[in-house]
């Protein structure tokens, strides 16, 4: 075993946050489109913006997550009787990935845990569907740069999970087999399905029953193990010794 690749958002840090810390942009989508109730008047015409949304793009092989956001702003829109107006979904998608890009923290034990794992002598890799105006501010506010000997977007990889080709890509990028791998993350179907359907051994990171929220699909494979936490990488035998030089 020669490396250990993380997915980002639910797995180095939780997606727990992310409804406490993207509130403020809908509380200031309703001020901007004048509705009233604020979170209570806007709320479930986000929901209903975004399972609609996500519907129609998981389904692709590739795509930008500006795109996403963006279209789920034009969503939201429709929904509420709007008209189109690229001048609010431009500020909605910048409103959200502000907020998370400087908000969102790290679980507590992952920059012990990737020490540990950076001491043993294993390349770290992070592998996440995230474009890279969201990606390269994240890791300069998580200060894990140094921790990490590559950073593999689905934008650079133009490919996003579970398409093989972001897997691919990062295999390429750690110069190993997808025998000498292992892949860390949330989703069933994109982290674990996607990392097994290219022969790297999958570790689910389980949280509140385990279901993602990308996870609105069947999925086909169960993972290698399950962890609560991150720590819990560092007492299985699969990454106990020091990876291969």
């Amino acid at each position: 075993m020669r490396a250990v690749f993380f997915d980002l958002g639910g797995t180095l840090f939780s997606n727990v946050q992310i409804p406490r810390v993207c509130t403020p942009a809908l509380v200031a989508a309703a001020d901007r489109l004048g509705i009233e109730g604020g979170l209570a008047g806007i709320g479930k015409a986000f929901v209903e913006a975004t399972q609609k949304v996500n519907a129609a793009y998981m389904k692709r092989p590739y795509y930008l997550h500006r795109d996403l956001f963006v279209d789920t702003a034009r969503e939201l829109l429709a929904i509420l009787g709007r008209d189109d107006d690229p001048d609010f979904s431009d500020w909605f998608y910048v409103a959200q990935r502000d907020l998370m890009v400087d908000q969102i923290e790290l679980r507590e034990d992952c920059l012990d845990t990737l020490a540990e794992l950076r001491a043993r002598g294993f390349q770290l890799l992070v592998v996440s569907n995230i474009d890279h105006d969201f990606l390269d501010p994240m890791i300069v506010n998580f200060g894990i740069e140094s921790f990490f000997d590559h950073f593999v977007s689905s934008e650079t990889a133009q490919s996003c999970k579970p398409d093989a080709g972001i897997f691919r890509a990062a295999l390429e990028r750690a110069g190993c087999s997808p025998e000498e791998a292992v892949f860390v993350g949330d989703s069933r179907v994109h982290d674990i399905q996607g990392a097994s359907g290219v022969g790297i051994r999958a570790i689910l990171i389980n949280e509140h029953g385990g279901v993602s929220h990308l996870d609105d699909e069947e999925f086909e494979v169960d993972p290698e193990h399950v962890i609560g936490s991150l720590s819990e990488l560092l007492e299985l035998d699969l990454l106990r010794g020091g990876g291969a030089s």
